[in-house]
């Protein structure tokens, strides 16, 4: 299974992304991990994508393209993958198509993640991550056990800056302005399926699994 999952951020890709790639056995590829790592690693790379990432603005195309491009010629990706936040672009969009078609591969799916817009803010805003191992939670569809602690670790979880609430709605006009023209792409490529992203995690997994198993 090659597979994208695309919709604005908070709209519960992530989450998602992580059940289907246990479940299929594919590689779950997000590019903000990629970038995130680079920033702890402090590499020149990553201090570039800092700047960006901190006000909220998405990482110029060169960067992200090069990391995903990277990551797909790695030996886990040759049964299948799942990317969760790329394509970011048309343009992206086109290099992917590109990659995939040198290497004699194609994307399965699409699959489009929409929510209302108030209740994309509310998720990003209650989102809060564990500095060491990265686990995610939302405090009231993924709270943690103790209050402000990681399950894992034990150690006080942060705020994003990119989760921040002034940061919200820059995040929201970005990806309106240069993420959404995406949504007409695969739909004129007959390969995007929509899926209604409100409701629990559970619901969710289950229109999700359902949309996944049938022919596009």
């Amino acid at each position: 299974m090659r597979v994208i999952f695309l919709g604005p951020p908070g709209v519960g890709k992530g989450t998602q992304s992580e059940f289907i790639a246990q479940k299929y056995h594919i590689p779950k590829i997000s590019t903000g991990d990629l970038l995130r790592e680079s920033v702890d690693r402090q590499t020149s790379l990553g201090k570039e994508a800092k700047g960006f990432m901190d006000r909220g603005e998405l990482v110029p195309d060169i960067v992200v393209i090069g990391l995903v491009e990277e990551k797909l010629q790695s030996p886990e990706c040759q049964n299948g993958f799942l990317l969760d936040g790329f394509p970011r672009t048309v343009t992206q969009a086109d290099e992917l198509s590109s990659f995939l078609q040198r290497n004699g591969k194609s994307l399965d799916r699409v699959v489009y993640f929409s929510l209302p817009k108030t209740e994309i803010v509310k998720r990003i805003s209650g989102r809060r991550s564990c500095p060491e191992c990265k686990a995610v939670y939302q405090l009231e569809s993924i709270p943690p056990r103790r209050d402000g602690m990681c399950d894992v670790c034990g150690i006080p979880l942060i705020q994003r800056n990119d989760d921040k609430p002034e940061t919200i709605e820059s995040r929201l006009a970005v990806y309106q302005e240069q993420t959404e023209p995406l949504i007409k792409y695969y739909k004129n490529r007959g390969i995007l399926s929509e899926l209604d992203g409100s409701g629990s995690v559970a619901a969710v997994q289950e229109r999700l699994v359902v949309l996944l198993s049938q022919p596009r």
